[in-house]
């Protein structure tokens, strides 16, 4: 069985523990650069959820490699900020799951 796992503040963390995921937290984007990376290449990790201000700072390699990979998912978690940019992900990850482009409007 696949893992999901959460990368965000200690702020949030207690109440993805209350729901019974894994979490990993990270004080900074800094530090949350250097945790993240390592999980996405477990083989027992299937869903990656990341803090949207955390997902922003990882090396644009790192999320390359991601979106063309089909295990792990990596999801961003909304922030209030940034909509444009994860509404994005999200239809770029609907176009690699279904192979067709949806457009996500609100």
């Amino acid at each position: 069985m696949y893992r999901f796992v959460v990368v965000t503040d200690p702020e949030t963390a207690p109440g993805f523990r209350l729901a019974g995921v894994d979490v990993v937290e990270a004080g900074s984007v800094e530090e949350a650069r250097t945790l993240i990376p390592p999980l996405l290449y477990r083989d027992d990790t299937g869903i990656v959820a990341v803090n949207e201000e955390f997902m922003a700072g990882l090396d644009p390699k790192v999320l390359g490699k991601m979106e063309r990979t089909h295990r792990p998912l990596l999801i961003p978690i909304p922030s209030g900020a940034g909509k444009g940019e994860r509404r994005g992900y999200i239809e770029r990850l609907l176009q690699r799951a279904i192979g067709y482009n949806i457009v996500v409007r609100r």
